[in-house]
């Protein structure tokens, strides 16, 4: 009970910065509201005002914190499965699946909405991929020599497929018209600009959770080595396979809503380990909840700084994770 309340705290207060965020994201922009009009707004939806905040701001909010969630989610799940502090949501090359789908739609100038379900695709072929090429390495990683080399051929089969998925961008990048650059270029920094819809992306995270938390007590166990874990009866080829495809499903979530957005998933599990520790049960909720927090106010900046005008937010991310982030690795213990 002790741990549970100590849990609860901890979401609390990181459930109380991300409505403050979220209030902040409503109210401020290139036209800035008060608290009354913000109500009003949100109460009756009448006017200007009305139509900033419920069509523009509170679907792009909405979008920015479930993706955030999803990618912080994805990145602890990650982080455990490869056994690899440097693991991060794109490392299978779902993302460049992702992405290929995606400036495949814009390159033959399809609707938004093929644009996404372009996405969708390559993050979902992708995934299946990876998951029929190192099937043995997910399922059975003990007949192939451990967690540990089972872990490094699973993440050699990513970075290699990454690195393919990435010459096909390049290709399609090479050959698109000067006038679907800048739309393309954006998707590929990230933009929340266009995720008028945001639902999806929040039952994903709710789903990501439901499935990923029950697996929280073996993800605990794995941790002190798969022998270890085998012999208190954690059938660990299955664990292994649930958290790659919970994390998988969470990475296209969130691409196909807002296209590749980095850090979030690198930094968040970190800054809440050294926080709170490592006991996945709070660290998987604390990840969603500090990364959806993130990433809405790095989309605040991204639309405030240089207002009217808009940066793609995976800029935003990249500046504040890179010194987060170096600044950790500095301060680690030898």
């Amino acid at each position: 009970m002790p741990e549970l309340r100590r849990a609860l705290r901890i979401w609390g207060v990181l459930a109380l910065a991300g409505a403050a965020v979220f209030a902040l994201s409503l109210a401020l922009g290139s036209v800035s509201l008060a608290p009354a009009e913000l109500w009003h707004a949100l109460a009756d939806g009448a006017g200007t005002a009305g139509a900033i905040v419920r069509e523009l701001r509170l679907p792009r909010a909405a979008a920015a914190f479930a993706c955030g969630g999803l990618l912080a989610l994805a990145g602890a799940l990650m982080q455990v499965l490869l056994r690899n502090p440097l693991a991060e949501p794109y490392v299978l090359g779902v993302s460049g699946g992702a992405s290929t789908g995606a400036l495949l739609a814009m390159l033959l100038m399809l609707p938004w909405w093929m644009v996404q379900a372009g996405a969708a695709a390559g993050a979902l072929g992708s995934m299946l991929l990876v998951a029929a090429l190192a099937r043995r390495d997910l399922l059975h990683p003990q007949v192939q020599g451990g967690h540990q080399e089972a872990g490094t051929r699973l993440l050699l089969t990513g970075v290699i497929l990454a690195a393919g998925w990435g010459a096909l961008i390049t290709l399609i990048l090479s050959v698109a018209p000067e006038s679907r650059l800048r739309g393309m270029l954006f998707w590929l920094t990230g933009d929340l600009g266009g995720a008028a819809v945001f639902w999806p992306a929040l039952l994903a995270l709710a789903a990501g959770l439901l499935l990923a938390m029950p697996m929280a007590r073996a993800l605990n166990v794995m941790l002190l080595g798969e022998t270890v874990a085998q012999s208190l009866g954690v059938r660990v080829g299955l664990v292994r396979l649930g958290a790659f495809l919970v994390a998988s499903l969470a990475i296209a979530a969130a691409i196909t809503t807002a296209g590749s957005i980095g850090f979030i998933g690198l930094v968040v599990p970190h800054l809440v380990r050294l926080a709170w520790g490592n006991d996945q049960r709070l660290l998987l909720p604390a990840s969603a909840l500090l990364g959806g927090t993130l990433l809405m106010a790095a989309d605040l900046a991204a639309r405030t700084v240089i207002a009217p005008a808009q940066l793609p937010v995976g800029v935003i991310t990249a500046l504040l994770g890179v010194p987060t982030f170096l600044f950790l690795l500095l301060r680690r213990p030898r």
